[in-house]
């Protein structure tokens, strides 16, 4: 693992374990931990065909299974992709490439199941038009698949790409003053720039550049929404020279108040928000998934957000 203080209940004592022996499988048999990667992206976007469909209200037990399925495929890419880690981890295996592969699978993933389930709502919505008292009319149905597929779209980009980008950006963080700059991977879009601008067609592949061009952009983000935390670092390496020389006591001071952050921080990955998309599937109104992305893991990405900037921009103030 990467660290305990980065892990849920459910991780650490459950999924972590099962994924430690896929990855002495993968490992046996000599596979690669981006080729994992890519196993896993590829499965959780199949899901959607079953999320497209698995309507039980409307079509019966076939619609069940249909959803189950599609859970069952969900679960097992998000297996994969926490094994993909752990097997690099073991065999030695880091690379850039599959740093940055890490980061977009959860996006592979979701980005058909949005549409899909924008789709199952234009097939299937006699439960919130009920609620509503909307006649099921052609041209209702239209205007109403037009404002879900808004939603999805702010949901998917606004919502869960920018939460996910955060709770990862706060997991590296908090490895980075844990363990060191070797024990995490809290990377800098200028450092990534530099990177960027040294490859060359002949020493790199399209694709290669293509997601290094993308991280750039990844780690922008997480820089543009941690202004504080940014301060923090800049300070650090004025007062110290080198972040590693951060004295020891100054890192415990950080993991005392982004220890129990983590848990906040952890809500905004997958096991919790998935657990509410299987549960508004089975409940044959997937649209409200959108809305609870949007309201409620906007509400609290905010609150994690607020109290990790607030911390650093004190301890900021306290070393100068």
């Amino acid at each position: 693992m990467k660290s305990s203080d980065t892990e849920d209940w459910l991780d650490l004592h459950v999924i972590r374990p099962f994924c430690y022996l896929w990855a002495r499988g993968f490992a046996y048999l000599g596979i690669h931990p981006n080729t994992v990667t890519i196993l896993s992206m590829i499965i959780g976007a199949v899901s959607c065909v079953f999320f497209a469909h698995g309507c039980y209200y409307y079509d019966g037990f076939t619609g069940l299974v249909y959803n189950l399925i599609a859970i069952l495929l969900l679960m097992i890419a998000d297996i994969l992709d926490c094994t993909d880690g752990q097997l690099a981890r073991m065999t030695g295996q880091k690379s850039r490439l599959g740093r940055i592969l890490d980061g977009v699978a959860g996006f592979a993933w979701f980005t058909p199941i949005y549409i899909a389930l924008v789709y199952r709502f234009y097939v299937h919505h006699d439960i919130e038009f009920g609620w509503l008292g909307i006649s099921n009319t052609t041209e209702n149905t239209l205007i109403a698949t037009a404002v879900v597929l808004c939603l999805g779209f702010i949901s998917g980009f606004g919502g869960l790409a920018a939460q996910q980008r955060l709770a990862d950006y706060y997991i590296q963080v908090h490895l980075f003053f844990l363990k060191g700059e070797k024990g995490s991977e809290l990377d800098n879009s200028v450092r990534q720039k530099e990177l960027y601008d040294q490859m060359t067609p002949e020493k790199n592949s399209l694709v290669e550049r293509v997601f290094q061009k993308s991280y750039i952009d990844y780690t922008r983000k997480q820089e543009r929404v941690t202004p504080q935390f940014q301060n923090l670092l800049a300070t650090l390496r004025q007062k110290y020279g080198s972040t590693d020389n951060v004295p020891q006591e100054v890192r415990d001071e950080f993991r005392s108040h982004s220890l129990p952050l983590m848990t906040w921080n952890g809500l905004l990955t997958f096991n919790f928000r998935s657990a509410w998309l299987f549960l508004f599937c089975l409940l044959d109104i997937p649209a409200c998934n959108f809305l609870f992305e949007i309201i409620c893991m906007g509400l609290l990405a905010k609150y994690v957000n607020h109290r990790h900037e607030t911390f650093c921009r004190q301890m900021a103030q306290k070393l100068q």
